[in-house]
């Protein structure tokens, strides 16, 4: 099978080519590395330095995939504060021009969509982004018949995410601090609630969503289905590990769960990687 990934020298990027080279596929990667690195090329695939703002002709890339993994997006709820066009023109400009190349061929397009949508589609430039790129894909698969499916993730940790960099995630600077030996930072109060959910289960549940010929089917929640505080969180790396609270973030959503019953009934989604097995791991590394 062929398969163009945008966002593929990502996180979530990197581990899904990871798992589609090792299933025998073809597979190329299109990103302009404004958060992936070339550290995170997979040996097999074929990589191209391209910004999906530019009306550039894809069939350069790939005449005829069978599926696009649309994951190309400024990833991050605060620094979409600081570059609030640049967030919004990728994920919306660039959602277009994927969904209008995509639109005569043959193929289906698996969109990463945000499970901060849920959270009010005012609160931050990222998440509207997100809104307006869900809205995109819709409007394509209900105008033009394009076979389009989004899947929205819920606090992706794992394998190749940042540890540095206003792009990490909580889990990321829990990492890198705990393995500095310096105290886990914490906003606001801890009592905020996250759905963690580990990356070989996203990557699963998003080669799911390609095999299913379902094609009412729109929106897939990727989540673990149960959730924890910070507080909670930094407690697993140790109950009297030190921690340092600091001021709260704006924008963010109080509390984060997936109800994970459409993948469940539709995919057949079943996450498996338990967080706190996964904090063991990292401590005893």
């Amino acid at each position: 099978m062929k398969v163009m990934v945008t966002g593929g020298a990502g996180f979530v990027g990197t581990n899904l080519i990871k798992r589609l080279l090792k299933d025998g596929h073809e597979v190329v990667s299109i990103d302009n590395y404004s958060t992936g690195t070339e550290e995170n090329h997979q040996e097999g695939c074929v990589y191209h330095d391209v910004d999906i703002r530019d009306a550039v002709d894809f069939d350069f890339f790939m005449k005829e995939p069978d599926v696009i993994y649309h994951l190309a997006a400024l990833p991050r709820i605060q620094p979409s504060f600081e570059f609030p066009a640049l967030t919004m023109e990728i994920g919306m400009l660039g959602t277009m021009n994927i969904m209008e190349w995509a639109r005569n061929k043959e193929c289906k397009v698996i969109y990463a969509g945000s499970s901060s949508v849920h959270s009010g589609h005012y609160k931050n430039p990222y998440t509207f982004s997100k809104v307006m790129g869900d809205e995109i894909c819709i409007a394509y698969k209900k105008i033009f018949g394009l076979d389009v499916k989004v899947c929205r993730f819920y606090n992706v940790y794992g394998e190749y995410q940042l540890t540095e960099g206003e792009y990490c995630t909580v889990i990321g600077i829990f990492e890198r601090l705990f393995g500095q030996d310096k105290p886990l930072t914490i906003t606001s109060d801890g009592e905020q609630r996250r759905d963690f959910t580990h990356i070989d289960d996203i990557v699963e549940g998003l080669i799911l969503t390609s095999q299913s010929d379902d094609f009412e089917l729109n929106f897939i929640e990727l989540g673990r289905g149960e959730n924890y505080s910070i507080n909670e969180l930094a407690v697993m790396f140790g109950k009297d590990y030190p921690t340092e609270y600091i001021a709260e973030r704006p924008g963010e959503a109080r509390i984060t769960l997936c109800d994970t019953s459409v993948a469940k009934k539709d995919i057949g989604y079943k996450p498996k990687v338990n967080l706190k097995d996964y904090v063991e791991q990292v401590m005893s590394e």
